[in-house]
């Protein structure tokens, strides 16, 4: 998170949370992308098929803006030496160069899906916020998705259709894409199931790993495949393509069950308690990641932590062997070179969540266990236990 916090960018009253993260209201900055401040010292290389397009050039002030190649389209990048990850060096070039080395991979991620950007146009040590709403100069050739919040309010994001959209994204300040789990012709149906393994204070990545492993069987019990991939930071994400017939709420419900049966599997590891103060040194299984509005960094963003490590999709016979550090913006290039995208087969297959909401249904008929609190932002919703913290009900009977 930058100096500054991330905020919501949008352009109504309020703003709807994203990222598990519920940041707050819009700041005075208006929706459209900031203009640009003077850029750090820097390499003042050229990319590939970049050329320089006028201006100061390094250790001048604002240095000269570049405009850069992405798959037939030309996106100029302004102030292309300033320091975006001070800890490394890297640039704001850097990082649309990250980018280019692993399009297809990210446009596999990202592609049709309703995209908010978690943006940082001085770099992670300046201000941040999270971009929903579509800026008015998205380029023509971008199209976007009517989404809507739990509130009832709405909005247009943009869709990501080619790799020039996230060098455009990247041009102002997107470190993170952020895509909905579910694609532009229809958005109330997810079209993935997205598990987040999330280590509490006590535990770590290798519990995490455990716990994907066994979270795997379950899966597969239950007739499914996921796909791994570390979160960019302590935790692990596992992504299911599932045929999108199921709501928002039917998908949460089927989170919540296989959640339960891992708690069972794993009593004393895993958690799926709401509350923090009922979790423990667990793993936490973040069902409401799979609520209206909640998204998951994408397979390949750039995470705001000062090493500038990524989120990277891995096979599952290398989950016990990889180390969330490993992958960086300096390293995932050279792996995605040798390796291409190792989720590139993940859309050939979707699957259904029939058992996992036949064990949902199990547990609310054999072991009374029903829905599970949302966050507190959500509207109160039909048969869902009291958004109480714990230690407050007691103190208030």
């Amino acid at each position: 998170m930058g100096a500054s916090g991330n905020r919501a960018r949008d352009d109504t009253a309020g703003a709807e949370s994203t990222s598990g993260k519920s940041p707050g209201d819009e700041g005075p900055h208006g929706e459209g992308p900031g203009g640009e401040g003077t850029g750090g010292a820097g390499t003042g290389r050229k990319s590939a098929g970049g050329k320089r397009a006028g201006g100061k050039g390094a250790g001048g002030g604002k240095s000269a803006a570049i405009e850069l190649q992405a798959a037939g389209r030309t996106i100029r990048l302004s102030s292309p030496d300033r320091i975006f990850f001070p800890e490394r060096g890297f640039t704001k070039l850097d990082v649309a160069q990250y980018y280019l080395s692993v399009g297809d991979g990210i446009l596999r991620a990202l592609r049709d899906r309703p995209t908010t950007l978690e943006r940082y146009p001085e770099g992670l040590t300046g201000e941040s916020f999270f971009q929903k709403r579509a800026p008015k100069n998205l380029p023509d050739w971008t199209p976007t998705a009517h989404i809507t919040f739990p509130s009832g309010r709405f909005a247009d994001e943009m869709c990501p259709t080619e790799v020039g959209a996230v060098i455009w994204a990247a041009q102002f300040g997107t470190l993170t894409f952020h895509p909905w789990p579910v694609r532009r012709p229809d958005t109330e149906h997810p079209d993935e199931l997205r598990l987040d393994l999330d280590p509490q204070p006590g535990t770590d990545y290798a519990d995490a790993v455990r716990a994907a492993h066994e979270l795997r069987m379950v899966l597969e019990e239950n007739g499914l495949h996921g796909w791994p991939k570390t979160s960019g930071g302590r935790g692990l994400h596992v992504f299911v393509p599932i045929e999108p017939r199921w709501t928002f709420t039917q998908v949460r419900r089927a989170a919540i069950a296989c959640g339960r049966e891992l708690e069972r599997r794993m009593p004393g590891r895993v958690t799926t308690a709401w509350w923090k103060e009922e979790r423990g040194a667990r793993i936490f299984l973040d069902y409401n990641q799979t609520a209206r509005d909640r998204t998951i960094a994408s397979a390949y963003s750039v995470r705001p932590r000062p090493r500038a490590t990524v989120s990277a999709p891995l096979r599952w016979d290398e989950l016990d062997s990889a180390l969330p550090a490993d992958f960086d913006l300096a390293t995932m290039p050279r792996r995605y070179a040798d390796l291409g995208d190792v989720h590139a087969g993940m859309d050939d297959e979707r699957y259904v969540l029939d058992g996992l909401l036949e064990l949902a249904r199990r547990d609310e008929r054999d072991h009374g266990l029903g829905d599970l609190p949302y966050p507190p932002e959500y509207p109160k919703v039909r048969g869902e236990p009291k958004r109480v913290q714990p230690s407050r009900a007691r103190r208030a009977d």
